[in-house]
């Protein structure tokens, strides 16, 4: 079993990087391989169709090579942050340049597909985007219209950008808007994956429902 995860997060050692890591570490696989989608040059595709016939993107860059890299691995995670309470950027453009594989032979079918999103809003906040369900339902849906099988989909609440602002927070503060009007770096905190043991076990989770689910798949 070989397992790729990849990360759209841009920040180093980030709270998406990490959740990705550890569901791969909890697989039981033979190779595992984690990119940080901002290390490497991904462009949106261009809708051009020129990969019809040859199931290779036009676009000279990174992007080629983690196709590659998705087609040759058995197991796929994928892991964004929601920006603007949708799936961020880099991880939709790593998702597009997955097209090529689509043409003719659907290339990722029979793949099994994972994610992991965060965001800053918790879930069910009355009045508010359901930021994470949107960030994983986009990638959920890539998964479906790939053909590959849906392992599970992990949200994780994690710090909005505010907390780098400290207690100086602007009139359209995130802290304000999701909490109160009262609310302060102080009163909501900093949240660490690594302090929250039962999310870490759903991760692990996920690792090892990937392993069953493949290795159930080649009996």
């Amino acid at each position: 079993m070989k397992v790729i995860g990849v990360s759209g997060s841009p920040i180093k050692n980030s709270t998406t990087d990490r959740a990705v890591q550890m569901v791969l570490a909890a697989t039981e696989a033979h190779k595992t391989e984690f990119f940080k989608l901002s290390d490497y040059t991904v462009s949106p595709c261009n809708g051009c169709l020129e990969c019809i016939t040859t199931n290779r993107c036009v676009i000279e860059d990174d992007g080629v090579m983690l196709a590659e890299k998705a087609f040759k691995a058995d197991v796929l995670v994928i892991g964004g942050y929601t920006s603007y309470s949708s799936l961020d950027s880099r991880t939709k453009a790593f998702i597009e340049r997955l097209y090529p594989l689509q043409h003719r032979y659907g290339l990722m079918a029979g793949k099994l597909g994972a994610a992991v999103v965060t965001c800053a809003i918790p879930p069910d906040q009355a009045g508010l985007p359901s930021a994470c369900a949107n960030g994983l339902q986009a990638i959920r849906d890539y998964i479906q219209l790939a053909g590959m099988e849906w392992v599970g989909g992990i949200p994780i609440v994690g710090n909005m950008p505010c907390v780098h602002c400290g207690e100086v927070q602007c009139q359209q503060s995130g802290l304000k808007m999701v909490y109160d009007s009262d609310a302060t770096l102080a009163s909501v905190g900093v949240r660490s994956l690594e302090d929250d043991p039962d999310k870490i076990a759903v991760l692990e989770k996920l690792g090892a429902d990937i392993t069953a689910r493949y290795y159930s798949n080649w009996r």
